[in-house]
C-alpha cells in the first residue's frame, strides 16, 4: 500500500493483509541500502498472526517518493509523520541496522505512542569506518561488495533452501542505489549511522520495553557493542530482553525463524 506523508508517497508492505484498525499496528525499518523486502519472513508471519505491519521504505529508496533522510532524527521524525499520515495513534517499532537507530529514536521522540521497541542488529556510537565511508562516495560498487562480505557469516543459511544470500545481497544493494539518481543512498545512510550520537539520550526517554536482537557472529555491529544501549536502558529503568541470533549482520536472512521467534515473542510479551 502507499501513504501519502507529506505530498509523498511512501511504500509499506502489509504482508498481504488489509489494515485493520482493530489490530495492533507493527512498523518495520529497514536499514542501509536496503528496503522492505529485507523483512519478507517476519512480517508476512506477524501479518497473519493478529497485527497490521507497515513495512516500508523509507523516503527515496525504491518505491518510496520523497527525499532521502540525511540523519538518524530526519529519518525518526519521518516516522512520527508516517504514523500521523496514516491515522496511528500507537505502534510498535522494529528496525534492523541504521533502521534500529532510527527505531530508537523515533521511540524516544514519540513517547506513549511506541508500543515496543525491537533493534536487531544494533549498536552505539555506530561508526562506520573512514575507508568504508570514502568507498561508499567514490566507489559504491566495491563498498557494496565489502558490505556483503563482512555481513555474512555464511554464503547459505541451513534453513534457506541453499539460497545465495552474498549474491542476494549484492543485487539488492545495486538496486536500492540505482533507484535513486539524486542521491547517493549508500554514503548518506551511513554518515547519518556515524554521525548519530543520540542513543543514551534516547533510551532515558523510552517509555515502552526494548528488545535487543543481536547476531552472534555480527561483524558490522557486534554484539558487545550493543552494550552501552543495554546499559543504558536497564540504568533508566526500561523492560529489557536480549536474543543471540546464531548469525552475522543480516539477521533476517541468516537466522531467519530464529529473528522471527525473537520478535513475535516480544510483541506477544
Amino acid at each position: 500500500m502507499y501513504i501519502d506523508v507529506h505530498g509523498a508517497k511512501i511504500y509499506a508492505y502489509t504482508g498481504g493483509k488489509a489494515f485493520n484498525p482493530a489490530q495492533p499496528t507493527a512498523i518495520f525499518i529497514h536499514g542501509v541500502l536496503c528496503d522492505h523486502s529485507v523483512w519478507a519472513l517476519q512480517s508476512r508471519y506477524i501479518a497473519n498472526h493478529g497485527w497490521n505491519v507497515l513495512a516500508i521504505d523509507l523516503p527515496g529508496h525504491c518505491k518510496s517518493e520523497g527525499a532521502a533522510p540525511a540523519s538518524v532524527e530526519d529519518a525518526a521524525t519521518f516516522i512520527g509523520q508516517l504514523m500521523d499520515a496514516a491515522g496511528l495513534k500507537k505502534a510498535a517499532m522494529i528496525g534492523h541496522s541504521w533502521g534500529s537507530l532510527i527505531a530508537m529514536q523515533a521511540a524516544a521522540q514519540l513517547g506513549d505512542r511506541v508500543s515496543h521497541l525491537a533493534l536487531v542488529g544494533t549498536a552505539h556510537p555506530m561508526k562506520v569506518a573512514p575507508a568504508l565511508l570514502e568507498s561508499a562516495l567514490k566507489t559504491p560498487e566495491q563498498a557494496i561488495r565489502m558490505i556483503n562480505v563482512f555481513s555474512r557469516a555464511t554464503l547459505s543459511p541451513p534453513n534457506g533452501a541453499g539460497s545465495w544470500v552474498f549474491g542476494a545481497g549484492m543485487a539488492l544493494g545495486r538496486r536500492v542505489l540505482a533507484s535513486n539518481a539524486d542521491t547517493n543512498l549508500l554514503h548518506t545512510g551511513f554518515s547519518a549511522c556515524d554521525n548519530y550520537a543520540g542513543g543514551e539520550a534516547a533510551m532515558a526517554a523510552l517509555t515502552c520495553p526494548v528488545l535487543f536482537a543481536l547476531g552472534e557472529q555480527d561483524q558490522m555491529t557486534p554484539p558487545k557493542a550493543a552494550r552501552g544501549l543495554i546499559d543504558a536502558a536497564k540504568a533508566a529503568g526500561k523492560q529489557v530482553r536480549i536474543s543471540q541470533l546464531p548469525s552475522g549482520h543480516n539477521q533476517m536472512t541468516e537466522a531467519p525463524d530464529e529473528t522471527l521467534f525473537a520478535i513475535r515473542d516480544f510483541l506477544a510479551a
